[in-house]
């Protein structure tokens, strides 16, 4: 069996928050139409509940990614690697902007536009982030 590393556990953890947050908006762009039609009013309870376990998701995605860059020298990455580096840390931005407006928002433009610029900042940070796992 391969030994597990401290490394691997940060990954790991990094992983699951990504899985949680951006699998999260997925699942509730599928719900959210279905339970807007048939209980509007449960829909600002589902909000709730899906942000007490998103935020902290975006918490742990926000400090495990920071636990990475302390564990490797940026100076030794190449010019593509600081380049997708920068576009993932621009959507990550993007995407914890626009679900703020999102959740904040509350007119049905804002909801709309914050959660749909909030779900590609968050699938295209993390296909950045796949990029950069297979750079080297």
């Amino acid at each position: 069996m391969i030994s597990p590393t401290l490394e691997s556990f940060r990954i790991f953890l990094h992983v699951v928050a990504v899985a949680v947050w951006v699998g999260g908006q997925i699942v509730l762009a599928g719900l959210v139409p279905a339970i807007r039609i048939s209980a509007p009013e449960v829909l600002p309870k589902v909000a709730q509940a899906f942000a007490r376990v998103a935020w902290p998701a975006m918490i742990v995605i926000v400090f495990t990614g920071m636990w990475g860059l302390t564990s490797s020298s940026a100076s030794d990455s190449d010019t593509e690697y600081m380049a997708t580096f920068a576009v993932k840390m621009v959507m990550v931005f993007i995407a914890i902007a626009a679900t703020v407006v999102h959740s904040q928002g509350s007119s049905k433009a804002a909801k709309a536009i914050g959660g749909a610029l909030g779900l590609l900042g968050s699938l295209l940070a993390a296909y950045a982030g796949i990029l950069l796992a297979h750079a080297g």
